[in-house]
C-alpha cells in the first residue's frame, strides 16, 4: 500500500492519523450531502418571486411551527388565556356603541349598531393586529436571522397565522351576537371568505413591505401604531361609506382595506352582493402590493442580517 491510499497508509511503519487527515477524510465521505445556502447580493427582480414561493413551499413546517409559537408565547402565563381574542373587539364594542349611538348618531342602514360596528372590526382588527407584529418580527427575534438560513419572510407571515386564529375566535362570538339581535346571515355570506383572503393578501403585503423597512429604520415600528389608528378612523369601521361626502367617495374607496371592510359588513350584516367593482379594484391594488412587497423584502433579504 502506498502513501498516495488514504489518510491511513503506511510507509514501511504505521503513522497515527493527523486532524488534517480525519477532515479530508470526512468531507469524501459525505460528498454531496452537505449544502451550502448562498444569499446572494440584493437583486430586484421578478424571478425572485418564482423562487421565494418555491423556497417557502419547502419551509412550510416551520412556518407551522412559529406560527403556533406565537400563539402559544400571546397567551403563555395568561388568567383568561384564549379569550383575549375575543374580549379586545367586545370591549371595542361597547365603547364605540356608547359614543356613537348614545352620544352622537351614525347612519346604520337600519341595523343595530353593536353588530354593525362588531362586523367591521372583525377584519380591521385582524388587519392591524397582523401588521403590528409583523412589522417587529425580524428585529425581536436577530439570532435567527445572524445564525442559520431560512426565508426570511416566514417570521412575519407566522404573526399573520397566529391573528388568523384570534379572527376565527371573535368570528364565534359575532356569530352570537345575530342570535342575539335577530339578524339572520344570507347566501351572500359565503362572499366573506373571498373578501377576507384578499384582506389577508393585503395585510401580509404591508406586513412584508414595513418589516422589510423596520430592519433598516426602527422609526417605523414607533410610528406604526400611531399610523394604524389614524388609518381605522380613515376607514368604514365605526361609520358607513354613506357618511363620506359624495365627492370625496371615490378617493376615500381608493384604500383597499375601506372597500374590502365595507363589503364584509356589506355581506354579513345586509345580505346583500358585494360591490363587485369595487371588490375588483380592492382586489388589483392587493395583487400588485402583495407582489411588490415580497420583491422588495427578497431583495432586502440579503443585507438583513448585516443591517440588524
Amino acid at each position: 500500500m502506498g502513501a498516495e491510499d488514504g489518510p491511513f497508509a503506511v510507509t514501511g511503519a504505521l503513522r497515527k492519523p493527523s486532524a488534517l487527515d480525519w477532515s479530508a477524510a470526512t468531507d469524501r465521505a459525505q460528498g454531496d450531502a452537505r449544502q451550502t445556502r448562498v444569499i446572494a447580493a440584493p437583486k430586484f427582480s421578478i424571478f425572485a418571486v418564482f423562487l421565494g414561493l418555491r423556497t417557502l413551499a419547502q419551509y412550510s413546517d416551520l412556518l407551522y411551527t412559529l406560527s403556533l409559537f406565537r400563539l402559544n408565547v400571546r397567551y403563555k402565563q395568561s388568567v383568561l388565556g384564549w379569550a383575549w381574542a375575543a374580549l379586545q373587539p367586545l370591549a371595542l364594542m361597547c365603547i364605540y356603541t356608547f359614543i356613537f349611538a348614545h352620544v352622537t348618531t351614525v347612519k346604520t342602514g337600519g341595523a343595530p349598531y353593536p353588530i354593525f360596528v362588531f362586523s367591521a372590526l372583525l377584519p380591521w382588527l385582524f388587519f392591524s393586529g397582523a401588521v403590528t407584529n409583523a412589522v417587529h418580527g425580524l428585529v425581536t427575534y436577530p439570532n435567527l436571522l445572524t445564525k442559520m438560513y431560512f426565508p426570511r419572510e416566514i417570521i412575519p407571515l407566522s404573526y399573520l397565522a397566529a391573528s388568523l386564529v384570534d379572527f376565527l375566535i371573535a368570528s364565534l362570538i359575532f356569530l352570537v351576537l345575530m342570535v342575539h339581535y335577530r339578524c339572520a346571515l344570507t347566501w351572500n355570506a359565503l362572499y366573506a371568505l373571498p373578501i377576507f383572503l384578499v384582506l389577508a393578501g393585503f395585510t401580509a403585503a404591508v406586513g412584508l413591505f414595513f418589516s422589510a423597512v423596520h430592519v433598516r429604520f426602527r422609526d417605523v415600528g414607533l410610528a406604526m401604531p400611531f399610523a394604524l389608528q389614524l388609518w381605522m378612523f380613515a376607514a368604514p369601521v365605526v361609520y358607513s361609506v354613506e357618511s363620506v361626502p359624495i365627492r370625496f367617495r371615490h378617493l376615500y374607496l381608493l384604500d383597499p382595506v375601506a372597500g374590502l371592510v365595507e363589503n364584509f359588513r356589506r355581506v354579513l350584516v345586509f345580505g346583500a352582493a358585494p360591490n363587485f367593482p369595487q371588490l375588483a379594484f380592492s382586489s388589483s391594488i392587493t395583487l400588485a402590493a402583495l407582489v411588490l412587497a415580497y420583491l422588495y423584502f427578497k431583495s432586502s433579504e440579503a443585507t438583513m442580517a448585516d443591517v440588524i
